[in-house]
C-alpha cells in the first residue's frame, strides 16, 4: 500500500498549525488578565473578569498550546526514530479532533464558571472523561508505533514522551475521580487535606511530566538535529531520564508548606524537590554540551538560539524551584508574585522557547521547503520573546520579594507594619512591566504566525518517504 511507504505527516501538520493558533489565543488571554491587574476597569461582567479568565489562560497555554506542540513533535519523533508510519491513521486523527473538542469545550465552560476549582484540573467531569478517552487513544498510537518499529533501539526522546503519556494518564484519572451531581457539577471523592495532597501531587506532576519530561523529549531530538551534533552523553540522558521520573513524583507537597498537610509530608516534598536539582541540571548540561563544536552556529541560526536559550531557562527554573521548596525560603515566597515569576520563567522561557524552536525546525519539512519563509522574522521573534520574558520574570521577582517582606514586617508592639492594600499598591508598577513583557512575548507569537502562514502558503504538504533499512540495521 502506498501510504505505508511514507510517514504520516498530516496529523503532525494539523497539530503544528494549531500549536501556533492556540499559542496566540492562550497568550492573548494572559495579556488581558495581566492588563486587568493594572487597569481593574477591564474586568467585565460575570464572564470576562480575572477569576473566570485566569483558568482559561492556564488551560489554553498548557493543554492547547503545549499539548498540541507535544502531540505534533511526539508523532513526528516516534515515526522518524522508529522508521515506521504511525500504527493507525484513524486513531491519530481521532486524537487531533478529540483534543480540539476538549479545548473548545474548555473555552466555553470556564468563562461560564463551570469549574471543579482544582488548579490545572478545572474542567468538569464530561470533559474530563473526553480527555481520558483521547489520552488512552494517544497511548495506543504512540506505544503501538513503538511496538512495530523497524529499529531495535528505542531512542531516548521516546522514553521521555512515553513517561509523560503514562504519568499524565495516571495523574489525570486519579485526581479527577469525582461524583457527578448534575451535567456540569461534580464533587471530588477526596476531602480536606487529602484532596489538597492529591491535587498537588497532580498539579506539580503536571509541571513535572506534561511541562518538563515531555519537552525534554523535544530537547533530545531537535537540539541534536538543529545543531548537527550527536547528544553529548547518551549514558547521561538515560540516567537523567530515570532520576527525573522517579524524583518528580514526590515533589508535590512543596505547594502546601504551612498548611493543614502533615509536617512530615511537607518535609518529604521539600527533600525530593532539592534532590530534583541533580537530574534537572544533568539534563540541561547534556543539552548545552551537545553544542560542543557547533557554538559558531548560534551567530547565524535563530532556531538554535531558541533551543539553547530554552535550556538556560530550564536550568534557571529548576534551580529556583528547589530553592523555593525550602521551608524557610517558602515562608517568604508563598502566595507572592515570586511564584508566578518562577512558573513563567519555566513556561515562557523553557516550554515556550523549546516548542517555538522545534516548530521552526518542523514546519519547513512538513510543507516541502528548505527553510521558513523568513529567517529574519525568526530572529525578530527571538528578541521580542527574550526581552519579553526577562521583563516579565524580573518584575515579578522584585514584586514578589517585596510583597513577602511587606506582609511579614511587624511593628515593635507586634502589629502589622503594612495594611494589605499597601502591598497591592506597591506592586502596581511591577504589574505594568509584567504586562509589557507579556505583550512583547505575544507580539513575537504573532510574528511567528505570519511567518508560518507565508511558509505554508508558499509550500505544499509533503509526507517524507520511509527509508529502506538494510539487514544490518535491524
Amino acid at each position: 500500500m502506498e501510504t505505508q511507504s511514507t510517514y504520516n505527516y498530516k496529523v503532525v501538520r494539523q497539530f503544528a498549525i494549531m500549536t501556533v493558533v492556540w499559542g496566540i489565543v492562550g497568550m492573548l488571554v494572559g495579556v488581558i488578565i495581566a492588563a486587568q491587574l493594572v487597569w481593574p476597569e477591564l474586568n467585565f461582567g460575570p464572564w470576562f473578569h480575572f477569576g473566570r479568565l485566569r483558568p482559561l489562560h492556564t488551560n489554553a497555554v498548557i493543554f492547547a498550546f503545549g499539548g498540541c506542540g507535544l502531540f505534533a513533535t511526539s508523532y513526528y519523533v516516534v515515526q522518524r526514530t522508529c522508521n515506521v508510519r504511525l500504527i493507525s491513521d484513524k486513531l491519530a486523527a481521532f486524537t487531533f479532533w478529540g483534543w480540539q473538542l476538549v479545548i473548545v469545550l474548555a473555552a466555553i465552560t470556564l468563562p461560564l464558571g463551570l469549574t471543579t476549582t482544582k488548579e490545572y484540573a478545572e474542567l468538569e467531569w464530561p470533559i474530563k472523561l473526553l480527555i481520558a478517552l483521547v489520552w488512552i487513544v494517544y497511548a495506543v498510537v504512540f506505544f503501538g508505533t513503538i511496538a512495530i518499529r523497524k529499529v531495535k533501539h528505542i531512542y531516548v526522546a521516546n522514553w521521555f514522551y512515553a513517561a509523560f503519556i503514562l504519568a499524565v494518564a495516571l495523574l489525570h484519572i486519579v485526581n479527577g475521580l469525582a461524583i457527578p451531581v448534575s451535567m456540569w457539577k461534580s464533587y471530588s471523592i477526596y476531602s480536606g487535606a487529602v484532596d489538597a495532597m492529591v491535587q498537588w501531587w497532580y498539579g506539580h506532576n503536571a509541571v513535572g511530566f506534561f511541562l518538563t519530561a515531555a519537552f525534554l523529549g523535544m530537547m533530545y531530538y531537535f537540539i541534536p538535529k538543529q545543531a548537527g551534533r550527536p547528544v553529548y552523553s547518551y549514558r547521561l540522558s538515560v540516567v537523567h531520564f530515570w532520576a527525573l521520573i522517579f524524583t518528580y513524583m514526590w515533589a508535590g507537597p512543596h505547594h502546601l508548606h504551612y498548611t493543614a498537610l502533615p509536617d512530615w509530608t511537607q518535609s518529604v516534598g521539600m527533600v525530593f524537590s532539592l534532590v530534583l536539582l541533580a537530574p534537572s541540571w544533568g539534563g540541561m548540561i547534556n543539552g548545552i554540551m551537545t553544542l560542543s563544536g557547533a557554538w559558531h552556529k548560534l551567530r547565524t541560526d535563530p532556531i538554535l538560539k531558541f533551543l539553547v536559550v530554552s535550556l538556560s531557562f530550564y536550568g534557571m527554573s529548576t534551580f529556583e524551584g528547589p530553592m523555593m521548596a525550602i521551608k524557610t525560603v517558602n515562608a517568604l515566597s508563598h502566595y507572592t508574585d515570586w511564584t508566578i515569576g518562577h512558573v513563567h520563567s519555566g513556561a515562557l522561557g523553557w516550554v515556550g522557547f523549546i516548542t517555538i524552536g522545534s516548530l521552526y525546525y518542523l514546519l519547513p519539512r512538513l510543507f516541502g521547503r528548505e527553510n521558513m519563509y523568513s529567517v529574519k522574522l525568526i530572529e525578530a521573534h527571538f528578541w521580542l520573546a527574550t526581552v519579553g520574558v526577562v521583563l516579565y520574570i524580573s518584575s515579578l521577582w522584585i514584586s514578589g520579594v517585596m510583597q513577602g517582606l511587606m506582609w511579614r514586617a511587624l511593628n515593635a508592639d507586634g502589629t502589622l507594619t503594612y495594611a494589605f492594600v499597601e502591598g497591592v499598591k506597591a506592586t502596581y508598577p511591577y504589574h505594568f512591566v509584567r504586562f509589557v513583557g507579556g505583550f512583547l512575548y505575544l507580539l513575537g507569537m504573532c510574528v511567528m504566525a505570519y511567518n508560518t502562514f507565508r511558509t505554508v502558503m508558499s509550500g505544499r504538504p509533503v509526507d517524507a518517504k520511509i527509508p529502506a533499512l538494510n539487514a544490518a540495521a535491524h
